[in-house]
């Protein structure tokens, strides 16, 4: 069998993927004062001298390109019952800062209110990954926040136990097909 013939479908890495455990936070930015965000799992520490964090963007959404653009961002760590949160900010409808609570950083960016912890970075290196691109961030400020359990996305649902409700076949919700980012 050839390579193409064992690669996985992007439907049978997507499930396959789901066995791993992650965390999930909100990217923030302003563009032209205008705050954007997006849900994003894919992110990580890389380097504590330079420190460095890193996250991956769809290439296909529109807010990673705005926040690219202004050159800092803030990583929102979400705490386990801000579900809403996650679904306001994965989603491509409507605005996702309406009615919400927040303020802007002093780094200038959108920082949530309720959240574990806040990465306040800026653009430190791009390099384009398939249909996403890898984002390193030079890490400005840490906010350690709240002490409370973190929202762990696990098999197509929220928590690691049998009775996570999944919702990556759900169409038109925060997840795989809205494109995050």
């Amino acid at each position: 069998m050839s390579i193409q013939e064992l690669a996985p479908s992007p439907d049978e890495l997507r499930r396959a993927m789901s066995a791993f455990a992650s965390g999930v936070t909100v990217v923030t930015g302003l563009d032209e004062g205008e705050p954007v965000g997006f849900a994003c799992q894919s992110f990580t520490s890389v380097s504590l001298d330079p420190p460095l964090i890193l996250f991956c963007a769809d290439h296909r959404g529109r807010a990673w390109p705005r926040i690219r653009t202004s050159g800092r961002f803030s990583v929102n760590v979400l705490a386990e019952q801000q579900e809403d949160l996650c679904a306001r900010f994965g989603s491509s409808r409507g605005l996702k800062y309406d009615g919400l609570d927040w303020d802007v950083s002093r780094w200038g960016t959108p920082a949530l209110s309720g959240v574990l912890l806040r990465v306040h970075a800026e653009v430190y290196d791009v390099h384009v990954a398939g249909d996403h691109d890898v984002v390193l961030g030079r890490v400005l400020e840490v906010e350690p926040l709240e002490d409370e359990r973190p929202m762990i996305f696990y098999r197509g649902g929220f928590g690691v136990d049998a009775e996570s409700v999944p919702v990556l076949d759900e169409p038109g919700l925060w997840g795989w097909g809205d494109h995050w980012g």
